[in-house]
């Protein structure tokens, strides 16, 4: 099923496994941003991640990622909420210099003063404050930059399985959970000591049996098999608990009425001039880029109270 998140847990609560994919979603996120294809690939692995890393908010506010850089690309970014709707989008230097072979590196670290940042937004209805973390883009790749940031900035043993084209993109998680209870110090052995040491030992072999079984998943066969098939593939000798299944939609706020807003802002001297020398006013939303085309009557509305959403059309 396309556009779908999924959480299981190990029999022995050792470690969770997520898993992302996303199609129409993606589709739509792209419809409006024809980026080249290496920073569709960047873009929509940071989607997945976003994906996956925002199932575990314990807030219904939002998850932001993202890639600043220095090279070609100046930022990539992706915000995804609690309910799973994201949306996403880069900024380019110069369109014209992105190579077809550019890479994470090449096309936001080129001076090594790339920075990824983690934000977490509460939203408004809460006294929680924002969070926001800053560390040196480490990796080569997304995966390797979200698990050095889980690693070293949450204290979180965190693998990523990443892939994206213009179609699909996808990702599996997994992560470590903490031991319950402990492990005895060597100084106090007891029976129950003991106990807890196996299970504790236990607990890092199936840690290590599944980085080993997820160590075989390729990019073609995460872009290429739906969840229940990855997971039956991948895992087939363990007991799993499945915990979660949510459908994951692609959503900006942007609207005609925020946009005419907008414009009602720059004043009818502003607008007249703009229709006198176009003969009508197109904006596109700075986030994904959706288009907007406002002629003479449209631009004439603008500045009649009560706009509303049902106001003139737009441009897909």
């Amino acid at each position: 099923m396309p556009d779908t998140f999924k959480k299981y847990l190990m029999a022995d609560s050792s470690a969770r496994i997520q898993a992302v994919r996303l199609e129409a979603a993606w589709q739509a996120g792209l419809g409006h941003q024809p980026y080249p294809e290496c920073i569709q690939r960047l873009l929509g692995e940071l989607a997945a991640a976003s994906v996956l890393l925002a199932t575990n908010i314990k807030f219904q506010g939002s998850l932001v990622l993202q890639l600043q850089g220095d090279g070609p690309v100046t930022l990539i970014v992706v915000e995804c909420t609690a309910d799973l709707t994201f949306r996403a989008t880069v900024n380019l230097r110069d369109p014209d210099s992105v190579p077809e072979d550019g890479t994470l590196q090449s096309l936001l670290n080129t001076h090594g003063t790339g920075r990824f940042t983690v934000l977490l937004d509460p939203g408004r209805d809460t006294d929680m404050a924002p969070y926001q973390g800053i560390v040196p883009m480490e990796g080569d790749t997304v995966a390797e930059v979200l698990e050095d940031y889980m690693r070293n900035s949450e204290q979180l043993d965190t693998r990523l399985w990443l892939a994206a084209d213009g179609e699909r993109a996808a990702g599996l998680l997994l992560q470590r959970l903490p031991d319950v209870g402990g492990i005895a110090t060597h100084d106090t052995p007891s029976q129950e000591g003991n106990v807890q040491g196996a299970d504790a030992e236990a607990r890092a072999e199936s840690w290590n049996r599944l980085n080993q079984l997820a160590g075989t998943l390729g990019q073609p066969e995460l872009l290429s098999t739906d969840i229940d098939t990855l997971i039956r593939r991948l895992f087939w000798q363990e007991t799993l608990a499945e915990l979660e299944s949510q459908q994951v939609q692609w959503h900006c706020p942007c609207t005609r009425t925020r946009v005419a807003n907008m414009l009602r802002m720059l004043g009818r001297d502003e607008i007249e001039s703009l229709l006198e020398e176009r003969g009508h006013v197109a904006v596109s939303c700075n986030f994904c880029g959706k288009p907007y085309e406002f002629d003479a009557v449209d631009c004439a509305g603008l500045f009649v109270d009560n706009l509303d959403e049902s106001g003139p059309r737009s441009v897909h």
